[in-house]
């Protein structure tokens, strides 16, 4: 039998995780690090002092055209006429049904002349799935898509020390980065991209640099104190901060009103776009099941695929789930019928055959104080 670990790809940092003998796993496809000194030091890292994490997995695409911005209003249901030059928004990708195809970044870099540039950071898990669904709808436009995913490399600079580390690296004034700003600046003497963005809850940075320019940075950050962090961090972080996981809290049979994200559908201020005459249906009538976060009574942790019960009868199903470090607690993200997802509402969640108490508690878990 072929060894499964040679066709998985590997990232720019591979080796450097590597010499750090960090613990790795399949995933996506890749060879991603899933811990290093260990998951609750690492998530302790983040959200006391900062943490680094190699997402090089992640999917990377460059748009250039005229009028990008209008060809791609009807790909997504959030207006991104709103973004001025260097600002970004949360977005997803929709199928005719409503369903969510991927949920992305969308980062407006401005225009050269004529042409509108942009650049669009998707989940690793659905890079081909997007990068083809993207370009069909794009066929009849001007707008020409460059797909950076294997060529760049990404690093998640997290937590409250994030931007006085970083700082010392560049001479660009990080203040002035607010969230989900965005520029190219100079680090280590390297071009590289940068965004006040990240997937922890904490302040932080999302570094998009060429390999060789990537791996120096790493080892920068490694020398000024940065713990390194795998997967099983980022999951908790994540987590706790109630963010979706595609493929568990999110995907193409769950439709953002029923996920929590009906922030990101602007229906008022905008044209058609694809899955919006579903948005529009399920907003007049509303949802029937919607993402709520538990607690669970206990150190009891519901898993991902748990049934959740009330009244003897099964009500929804667990997406995620943990043992959060800084919240203490066993926490949950679930759908439920929509009449039971008001905060106080008491369920429980079958684990093993057996009933545990939980209770629906108000979204996020934890919230950054710095």
């Amino acid at each position: 039998m072929a060894d499964q670990s040679s066709q998985l790809l590997r990232t720019p940092l591979y080796e450097l995780a590597h010499e750090q003998k960090a613990r790795f796993t399949a995933f996506s496809g890749w060879s991603m690090p899933v811990q290093f000194s260990g998951l609750k030091l690492e998530h302790d890292a983040v959200r006391s002092e900062a943490g680094m994490f190699d997402i090089s997995h992640m999917g990377k695409f460059s748009f250039v055209g005229d009028r990008l911005i209008d060809a791609w209003q009807a790909l997504v249901p959030s207006d991104l006429s709103r973004l001025q030059p260097g600002q970004a928004m949360y977005t997803v990708l929709l199928n005719p049904q409503g369903g969510i195809i991927d949920d992305i970044i969308f980062y407006y870099q401005g225009t050269a002349g004529t042409q509108q540039k942009a650049l669009v950071i998707v989940n690793a898990g659905t890079t081909d799935k997007d990068k083809t669904w993207i370009l069909s709808h794009l066929q009849n436009s001007s707008v020409e898509m460059f797909d950076l995913s294997q060529s760049q490399a990404l690093i998640a600079l997290q937590g409250p020390k994030a931007a006085q580390i970083l700082q010392a690296m560049t001479t660009a004034d990080l203040s002035s980065l607010t969230a989900f700003a965005h520029r190219i600046v100079t680090i280590n003497g390297s071009s590289a991209f940068i965004a006040r963005t990240g997937y922890t809850g904490e302040d932080g940075f999302e570094i998009m640099l060429d390999p060789d320019a990537a791996q120096q940075l790493w080892r920068s950050l490694q020398q000024a104190g940065v713990t390194s962090c795998g997967l099983g961090a980022r999951d908790t972080l994540r987590l706790e901060a109630a963010m979706s996981l595609y493929g568990q809290e999110i995907d193409e049979t769950i439709s953002p009103l029923e996920a929590g994200l009906g922030w990101v559908v602007h229906l008022k201020d905008k044209g058609d776009f694809i899955g919006r005459s579903v948005l529009e249906q399920q907003k007049a009538e509303g949802v029937k099941r919607r993402l709520v976060g538990l607690e669970m009574s206990g150190r009891y942790i519901a898993r991902h695929g748990y049934r959740v019960i009330f009244d003897g009868a099964a009500v929804g199903e667990v997406t995620s789930g943990t043992l959060a470090p800084t919240v203490g607690k066993a926490i949950a993200l679930a759908y439920v019928t929509t009449s039971l997802s008001k905060p106080g509402q008491a369920l429980e969640v079958e684990i093993r055959g057996k009933n545990y108490p939980a209770t629906v508690v108000k979204k996020p878990f934890y919230r950054a104080s710095h």
